[in-house]
């Protein structure tokens, strides 16, 4: 029997994980391993109680109490904190989902790789502040990644079969998420609500508005450099409304081979899930014709300022990554506190790259995930005092 864990259950891309998995037999057909999540313990419980999953895992250890009670009489382990996250991933396990949002994700990826998983990578923060190390991780033990942001998993299926040295470009699309045609001078007044409604997709808050404010497509074009080692140059962005076509690629011949597909994460996560065979989805069959047509306009840079950003940060290497990936999760923290407004969070991941600059050389590489680690906590620290400052 396949085993498997889920890092993240309780989020979007972990509940649509959960739904395949009951899907495709639960608890008959899989052996879970560790199912982890945040505050929404009794979420948690019931889904572990659902896979009989061996141990169930809260960020948060205030939660522990109420987990081990939602827990009690199930024979699920229950178990809170960082360490608790690690010692999870430590426990083999076929096929893991990382689905951990932010950076706090990065570390359980690592140590899933040590077993020679296959490492379902829905957490892009991984690839955009460690790339060269998480690939040299799993080369290292053996292990497989395989690409979940619903871009990627695009690319990756675009290319099977095909030889990657005769990729020309690469194509990643973006909805323009839920401002995308608010006038450019009314941005600065968008609130947290504005902004948290997303046209097509259903994903959680954070990614909604990051979605709107484009760093999430920011992150993508990073990890599509680092995953697949496509020069930065060769890597487009389009704005595609109605988020059908979720990337193309271009080939030496002039061909453009494009990935369709409803705006339904359960693509992704299907494919990544049955790999390397196809199983049928739960998901939404397109009608072109009802659809009618697809249309594609060039990124406008001075709404989305996060695209240049994240291409200065390819040129730079290193551990800008990492301190992009910091400030951009600063910056939207301090957004939906209401301490900075929407348009001024590129504005603060810029200055923290500035900053950082100035402090030492982005362009040296990072030769551990403590290394990375240090530096994500210094760019937090960095971005905060500007907003201090700010206020002041």
């Amino acid at each position: 029997m396949r085993s498997l864990s889920v890092f993240g259950a309780t989020g979007s891309i972990g509940e649509s994980t959960f739904d395949l998995l009951q899907r495709q037999g639960g608890r008959a057909a899989f052996r879970t391993v560790a199912l982890t999540g945040g505050r929404n313990v009794a979420r948690l419980a019931e889904q572990a109680r659902a896979l009989g999953a061996e141990v169930a895992v809260t960020a948060h250890e205030e939660c522990l109490a109420e987990l081990r009670a939602a827990l009690a009489g199930s024979g699920i382990a229950a178990a809170a904190g960082t360490s608790a996250l690690l010692e999870a991933a430590d426990r083999p396990a076929d096929w893991v989902m990382s689905a951990i949002v932010g950076a706090a994700g990065l570390a359980p990826g690592f140590r899933a790789l040590a077993h020679g998983a296959t490492l379902a990578l829905a957490n892009k923060e991984s690839l955009v502040t460690a790339g060269p190390l998480l690939l040299a991780e799993a080369a290292r033990h053996g292990a497989r990644i395989l690409p979940v942001d619903s871009e990627h998993s695009a690319v990756f299926q675009a290319l099977v079969g095909e030889d990657i040295a005769a990729v020309e470009r690469i194509i990643i699309t973006a909805s323009g998420g839920a401002l995308r045609d608010w006038p450019l001078e009314r941005l600065v007044q968008a609130s947290v609500a504005d902004a948290s409604r997303h046209p097509n997709w259903s994903m959680g808050q954070r990614i909604t508005i990051d979605s709107a404010s484009m760093f999430n497509k920011a992150l993508e074009l990073i990890e599509t450099h680092e995953y697949f080692g496509v020069a930065p140059d060769r890597i487009e962005v389009l704005v595609h409304p109605e988020s059908i076509v979720h990337a193309l690629v271009g080939f030496a011949d002039g061909a453009l081979m494009a990935h369709l597909g409803a705006p339904d994460m359960r693509h992704a996560i299907g494919y990544a899930l049955n790999w390397p065979a196809r199983a049928p989805l739960p998901v939404a069959r397109l009608d072109l014709a009802a659809l009618g047509r697809l249309s594609f306009q060039a990124p406008d840079p001075l709404r989305w300022p996060a695209l240049r950003l994240a291409r200065e940060v390819m040129a730079s290497g290193g551990t800008a990554g990492a301190v992009f990936n910091a400030a951009k999760e600063v910056a939207l923290d301090s957004f939906i506190s209401g301490q900075v407004g929407f348009m001024d969070m590129s504005g603060l991941v810029e200055a923290t790259l500035d900053k950082m600059v100035a402090r030492q050389s982005l362009g040296k590489a990072a030769t551990s995930l403590d290394m990375v680690l240090q530096t994500d906590a210094e760019a937090r620290a960095v971005a905060r005092a500007l907003i201090g400052q700010n206020k002041d």
